[in-house]
């Protein structure tokens, strides 16, 4: 059956006539679409959103040449620009988030700044007892001298949150080691 009668009774609702158009032009759409598109999965998705155009339009489809291939490859073009204008404007927008780096990684390294030091290493087991974050705190606030609002924004937390963290290890340290406490500012 050649492509005007599977697109005559395609129109008529015949679905396995549009599967037949499917089969015949879906490799040559998604080729066009790979070239459109920065990926596979995207150019499938096009390929599909033609498909789907072709079918929701079928009544007002016109032939090119006795053939749909023409207006599925235009129709794929423009769902690649908007795939592809959409991308751009989703990427646009996470590089305008503010970056900040993992919280987890300046509490590592404020653990590792302590156990690089000449420090009691009662101090650094009670800090390893403690969460990563809240031994951070002591070590950014009380050993480095960081303000607590500085802290707090290195590691991801509000000032209100840094502050209560603070106090509660600090009185954590308190009561299993009071003569370590009494050095911590």
């Amino acid at each position: 059956m050649n492509e005007v009668e599977l697109w005559t009774r395609a129109r008529a609702n015949d679905g396995r006539a549009f599967a037949s158009l499917f089969d015949q032009h879906r490799d040559r759409v998604f080729r066009h679409c790979l070239r459109l598109v920065e990926n596979p999965q995207d150019a499938e998705e096009v390929t599909a959103t033609s498909f789907l155009e072709l079918w929701r339009r079928r009544t007002s489809i016109i032939l090119v040449n006795d053939s749909v291939l023409p207006w599925l490859l235009v129709t794929a073009s423009n769902v690649a620009r908007n795939v592809s204008r959409g991308t751009r404007r989703y990427r646009a927008l996470l590089d305008a988030f503010p970056r900040t780096t993992d919280s987890r990684d300046y509490a590592q390294r404020a653990m590792a700044y302590v156990e690089d030091r000449d420090v009691d290493d009662t101090l650094i087991l009670e800090l390893r007892s403690l969460g990563q974050r809240d031994a951070a705190l002591i070590v950014l606030v009380s050993l480095e001298g960081y303000t607590i609002t500085d802290a707090a924004q290195l590691l991801g937390l509000s000032p209100g949150a840094a502050r209560t963290r603070l106090h509660r290890a600090k009185n954590k340290l308190r009561e299993q080691f009071p003569q370590i406490v009494k050095e911590l500012p």
